[in-house]
């Protein structure tokens, strides 16, 4: 039989014991970013099969690979519909957001951006043979904008007389539009030129002006992280990283 001493050594040992495991599991934690995207929307963030298996690859990717190496953590990648994007931020179910997300003066009340790191305009998506040549020219027709977007808000400004669709996808926005479902699509240029590139049936010469300031990282409201996430964005493209990564993915 143990004696009290002994029960209350072995008492305390498992006590100990729960201590550690609950602090390496809170460091592990620590060692891990979680970032949330929506990955249709290449050369952002998209699935590539090549190698086998599903692999979210992308220009947004390799900046917060960039990024999680810079701070010494892991990355983890949460694909979600774009319009959940925000949502998941605000739960803490996500650490950050990188999606070619803009900072609208909307979304700005609800997170907070870094930098921008990259811009890009935004074009309307038709059919070969259905070109649209300004954006008076969709009056009357069913136009896809992706649900939650910058060219969702601007769309629903410019194009009163347009029928909008909202879609969670671009991937379904681009088949609607081939398929007919859709007369065009206002979407970013450099998303639809990915598009396009495998759909030659498909034109997306006509600009849509969607007053973009660019893509920024969305952080929680009042993140302690903004500073570093700015710091190291800067550090990217004062050593030619984002610029390397923008001829990679962009060309």
């Amino acid at each position: 039989m143990k004696s009290v001493r002994q029960l209350w050594s072995s008492a305390l040992a498992a006590v100990l014991s729960v201590v550690a495991l609950g602090a390496c599991s809170d460091a592990g934690t620590e060692q891990t970013l979680v970032m949330g995207t929506s990955a249709d929307y290449p050369p952002y963030e998209f699935i590539d099969t090549s190698g086998g298996e599903e692999e979210i690859v992308g220009f947004d990717i390799d900046i917060a690979r960039a990024i999680a190496a810079e701070l010494d953590t892991d990355l983890k990648i949460e694909n979600r519909p774009f319009d959940d994007l925000i949502p998941a931020l605000q739960a803490k179910s996500v650490d950050f957001v990188m999606a070619g997300m803009s900072p609208t003066a909307e979304r700005r009340e609800l997170v907070d951006f870094t930098d921008i790191y990259y811009k890009a305009e935004s074009i309307i998506l038709t059919r070969q043979g259905q070109r649209a040549d300004s954006p008076a020219a969709l009056a009357g027709q069913k136009v896809g904008v992706q649900a939650g977007s910058i060219q969702a808000e601007a769309a629903a400004e410019q194009l009163p007389e347009a029928e909008l669709v909202e879609l969670e996808a671009i991937g379904e926005i681009v088949q609607a539009v081939k398929a007919g479902e859709l007369d065009a699509a206002v979407i970013e240029s450099t998303v639809a030129k990915s598009y396009t590139a495998a759909n030659p049936d498909l034109n997306f010469e006509t600009p849509f002006d969607a007053g973009t300031e660019g893509s920024a990282i969305a952080l929680p409201k009042g993140s302690d992280d903004l500073e570093r996430f700015n710091e190291i964005l800067k550090q990217l493209q004062d050593d030619g990283e984002i610029e390397r990564l923008i001829q990679k993915w962009f060309g």
